[in-house]
């Protein structure tokens, strides 16, 4: 064959060809493997290589579309992605550039989890009248979860160092794989049991890790969430991650975003609630003190405006005592006055009368003289009489008087109100009965109308 007539390429117009010919005859092609060397650079887009058991190819991801990815990419994971063939011409490689990633059978998985929660929904499982709320402060928690990993130490401890000695019942299972969903089951069915006598659990939470739709599977079966519906003791749903939702945290009566989170929501922090009842007992003592310093102080004014008999009687006395000083002092003037008038009189007579008439003068004067006296005497024994009238009355009037006569005043406790009426109280209401030397404390046994007797 001459040279002329032998086909020669370039290098750059070979690979140029069978670029055109890789991207025109797969323009877009669904691919599954296995992730292996994954790299992430500073520009946020991945590169790794996609391989089975028998070959491999390059692969990349760009930045736009890792945005869109709801899990996260790891050497070792199984994938299913569309993507579209690229040469690399400056170094002769051929690549698939990804538009969509999902982990290897999600999309039966997801399916089946759309259609199961669609059907579950439908029946009013996830509704919020089914859901009991949580006590306060359980006497005991449940956990099922696996009995190996981080997920149990990780719960037992924040509860611990939450609430120190509260009890904690542990229910291994299974959490993926075969016979997970049946021990799980049969963990629920444990658990409604033991509740039923003393000393059950008041809360349950369900956990395990993080993982896959597939590694999540049990907490995506039928037979665990109508377990869940079924249980008489509150469930917590802890599965997963943050971003994890399965079926179970839809049935559960309330969803923790990760097993830690249930841990803090399941009980109060000990010392918290210690200083907030501490707090409130102090509140409480201070309150009391307040309502006693209150009352002192409504009894002292009602003491205060309580007036004493005996100092009644004392003003009485008093006001008697002066009306006689000014009634003696009013006498007293006037005989001063009737003295003074004699007197002039007597000097007028004396100086002004003929000799003849001094004897019937004298006589006269005596007679008038006699009369006054005699007039001032019957004033003074009538304002003394009066006197004497005025201060017996006062004194019949006086409370410790009609004490002293045997009669006494009868007063409700603790409000000191004078019974008048045996209406005004009530049968075995204790009473003060105030007498002439002291009281007496007296129970109410019956009541007497109009002279009829009524117990």
């Amino acid at each position: 064959m001459s040279q002329n007539t032998r086909k020669i390429y370039t290098v750059s117009e070979l690979t140029s060809e069978l670029k055109t010919l890789l991207e025109e005859s797969f323009p877009f092609v669904w691919i599954s493997g296995e992730i292996s060397n994954l790299s992430t650079p500073v520009s946020g887009h991945f590169y790794f290589t996609l391989k089975d058991e028998n070959a491999q190819i390059r692969a990349v991801m760009f930045r736009g579309q890792n945005k869109k990815l709801k899990f996260i990419l790891e050497d070792g994971l199984s994938i299913i992605g569309l993507g579209r063939i690229n040469l690399y011409e400056p170094r002769g490689n051929y690549q698939i550039i990804f538009e969509y990633i999902e982990p290897k059978g999600i999309g039966a998985l997801q399916l089946g989890f759309e259609k199961l929660k669609k059907c579950l929904s439908g029946e009013g499982l996830f509704d919020d009248k089914y859901k009991s709320p949580l006590p306060f402060l359980p006497n005991k928690i449940c956990i099922i979860t696996s009995p190996s990993g981080a997920v149990i130490h990780d719960i037992i401890d924040i509860i611990h160092r939450r609430f120190y000695n509260i009890p904690i019942e542990i229910i291994p299972v299974k959490v993926q794989g075969d016979g997970a969903v049946q021990e799980i089951v049969s963990a629920f069915d444990i658990i409604n049991k033991l509740a039923e006598s003393d000393g059950g659990a008041e809360v349950v939470i369900l956990a395990r890790g993080g993982g896959s739709i597939e590694d999540l599977a049990a907490f995506n079966s039928e037979e665990v969430a109508r377990a869940i519906f079924a249980s008489k003791i509150p469930v917590i749903s802890a599965v997963g991650h943050e971003t994890d939702y399965t079926i179970s945290d839809f049935v559960a009566d309330l969803r923790a975003p990760t097993p830690s989170a249930a841990a803090e929501l399941v009980v109060p922090v000990k010392n918290e609630l210690k200083n907030r009842c501490d707090e409130m007992f102090k509140n409480l003592i201070a309150r009391i003190y307040n309502n006693i310093d209150k009352f002192n102080s409504s009894l002292n004014e009602l003491n205060n405006r309580l007036v004493d008999p005996g100092k009644n009687i004392y003003d009485l006395r008093l006001r008697i005592d002066d009306y006689i000083n000014r009634l003696l002092k009013s006498i007293y003037n006037i005989i001063d006055k009737r003295r003074s008038q004699l007197i002039w009189m007597s000097r007028s007579l004396y100086a002004n009368s003929p000799y003849k008439h001094i004897d019937n003068l004298n006589v006269t004067l005596k007679r008038l003289n006699n009369n006054l006296l005699s007039s001032i005497d019957i004033y003074i024994q009538n304002m003394r009489s009066m006197t004497i009238v005025l201060a017996s009355r006062l004194n019949d009037l006086s409370p410790v008087a009609i004490l002293d006569r045997g009669y006494s005043i009868t007063r409700t406790i603790p409000d000191a109100i004078v019974v008048k009426d045996p209406k005004t109280v009530k049968s075995g209401q204790e009473l003060e009965v105030m007498l002439a030397k002291g009281s007496l404390i007296c129970r109410v046994e019956g009541k007497s109308y109009n002279g009829q007797d009524k117990f």
